[in-house]
């Protein structure tokens, strides 16, 4: 196969091609300190396999696979372990390598690599939350669809890469964005109080200064949004 290595860093660089030395399989190419290097080289040349690392300057591994039509399969070789699930969204990811990356580990990831054929990749945001059917939505969890009513959900709180929907009987952690689901939900019952908060109106209990209270949870209301909100009460 022949491969890259994306690396801001010229001593894993050195490591990754050391070891892609001792599999008679892999033929390196070339070496790239950047995503935007690799990019321009992908352009002009095909290459089966890539070893990326995730943090680099300007743009991160997963920037660059959103930037690729049609990927090649690719290893992350990483010093952080905790992108670790949001790699796995990626179908064209077929292992994650976390440094110091040993031989028979390495090893491994190879036969992984030979075993699967090339996947285009799809992005976590597109999947996760897929539709609306009348009073449901469906979510992307664990490659499952999820159907939840979407009456009983009352918060939704976005929390990075992810959101956490909760409803009357359970709470989902979804791997989307808070603009997306928004997209989703019905204006009549759902609004935005907060850039990080989405709530159900009929659910609320009490408002007191610039916070709600709807079950257990306050929610801050910002000052750009409380006058909407304040438009959607039916005040005596």
């Amino acid at each position: 196969m022949n491969c890259i290595i994306i690396d801001d860093e010229a001593t894993a660089r050195a490591i990754i091609e050391q070891l892609c030395s001792n599999v008679p399989s892999l033929n390196v190419v070339e070496q790239f300190p950047n995503a935007i290097q690799a990019i321009k080289y992908l352009n002009q040349n095909e290459i089966d396999l890539i070893f990326l690392d995730i943090h680099m300057p300007d743009f991160t591994g997963f920037d660059f696979i959103e930037t690729l039509k049609n990927p090649p399969k690719i290893i992350l070789t990483t010093s952080d372990a905790n992108f670790a699930i949001q790699a796995f969204e990626y179908d064209c990811i077929v292992d994650y390598l976390v440094k110091p990356i040993l031989p028979p580990r390495f090893e491994k990831a190879i036969q992984k690599a030979e075993a699967q054929p090339v996947k285009v990749a799809s992005s976590p945001s597109t999947e996760s939350v897929e539709s609306t059917s009348g009073n449901d939505l469906y979510v992307n969890i664990d490659r499952r669809l999820i159907k939840i009513d979407i009456p009983s959900i009352y918060l939704v709180e976005a929390k990075g890469d992810y959101i956490n929907v909760k409803t009357e009987t359970q709470n989902y952690t979804v791997h989307s964005t808070l603009k997306k689901i928004e997209d989703k939900l019905p204006n009549d019952l759902f609004l935005k109080i907060h850039r990080s908060f989405i709530i159900n109106v009929d659910k609320i209990i009490d408002i007191e200064d610039n916070s709600v209270l709807i079950k257990k949870d306050v929610i801050p209301v910002s000052r750009s949004n409380r006058p909407e909100l304040m438009k959607r009460l039916n005040l005596l």
